[in-house]
């Protein structure tokens, strides 16, 4: 997963241009087919590379178990889908009548791409390094650097030592864009803060991601964002604070996790749905549904900490929120590989 991964960002490939899908007219190909019949359930299914208690696939399930419930559809899911494999999954899901197919085609770019092509009348909505492939084929990925930014912010003000940490995947954009977000955020509340970066090299790796937690708070981190699971752990064996990633991991650590960004891939979701049932599903970017003002992330709730948080750190926090959110700061995206300092 990691190779492909690097390989395609080596190439050259970004997302930075994302397109922001409105209204339902676009101008793009549509997906051949009529709207679809309001008596049938639409079915969805899910392939995902990694476990399913891997954060990053599993926002996407959880979204899709909510649409489920919400919105009607029939759903069900593949998990830990080798790249050999993924393929011949991809066409039983097309070949069993599935309308819309997710997931996380990172380990299978190439693969994805040229299958999705053999099932036009198939909506495929994968994340991916590359850009959308017409006719049938968007992208997405987390854009949550926002609440990255806002996290750095509320660890630059409760760090002590005056160093803070992230244990992340590895240096590729996507991930460096959320670490680097965090670092900027600590480093406008306290402009002297120091940082220490390490990346383990995989995106599930739960014991290596909690020994590189452990050297860095041996060596004065005291507040640190857990990009990958694991870290939380250690930062509650070692008592310090600690703030999550792309869920709301708060019950690992109800005293240590302060809070984190949370993605939402309902936004996104949801789209998709609709405009399958419209019959009009086009091949497009739809990443900005991910973004705060979209609804796609936000700040996990504080929990126990709404009531220690000092009130100037949250009021600095909301402050910001609402200058995201009304457009007036734009957090930068930064996807230059950090290092320590």
């Amino acid at each position: 997963m990691e190779n492909e991964r690097s390989k395609t960002q080596r190439a050259g490939l970004s997302r930075r241009n994302v397109l922001e899908l409105g209204a339902l007219g676009l101008a793009a190909t549509v997906l051949p087919g009529a709207a679809f019949a309001k008596d049938k359930k639409l079915k969805v299914a899910a392939i995902f590379a990694t476990p399913i208690e891997e954060p990053w696939d599993n926002q996407i399930h959880v979204a899709l178990q909510k649409a489920e419930k919400e919105l009607g559809i029939e759903y069900k899911w593949s998990e830990k889908v080798q790249t050999a494999d993924f393929s011949r999954v991809m066409r039983e899901y097309a070949q069993g009548g599935y309308q819309l197919v997710l997931g996380d085609a990172f380990a299978a770019e190439r693969e994805s791409r040229r299958t999705a092509k053999q099932f036009p009348k198939t909506a495929w909505l994968f994340g991916s390094g590359a850009g959308p492939a017409e006719p049938n084929f968007g992208v997405f990925d987390n854009w949550i650097h926002e609440p990255a930014y806002l996290s750095g912010m509320i660890a630059g003000k409760m760090s002590k030592s005056g160093t803070v940490g992230a244990v992340a995947a590895m240096g590729i954009p996507e991930v460096n864009r959320l670490v680097n977000a965090f670092f900027a955020g600590a480093k406008e509340v306290n402009p002297n803060v120091k940082k220490k970066v390490a990346f383990i090299g995989s995106f599930f790796d739960p014991p290596k991601a909690k020994e590189a937690a452990v050297a860095q708070i041996d060596a004065g981190v005291d507040v640190i964002y857990a990009e990958r699971f694991g870290v939380i752990e250690a930062a509650v064996e070692k008592k310090i604070f600690a703030i999550s990633n792309m869920s709301d991991q708060s019950s690992l650590g109800p005293d240590t996790v302060i809070t984190g960004p949370v993605w939402d891939m309902f936004p996104t979701v949801e789209q998709a749905i609709k405009l399958v049932k419209a019959g009009v599903f086009t091949a497009q970017d739809y990443g900005d549904f991910s973004r705060m003002a979209k609804g796609g992330s936000y700040l996990a709730p504080y929990h126990k900490f709404d009531k220690t948080l000092p009130a100037d750190v949250k009021d600095l926090v909301e402050k910001k929120k609402a200058e995201i959110l009304e457009g007036n700061f734009r957090v930068d995206v930064d996807e230059n590989t950090p290092v320590s300092d």
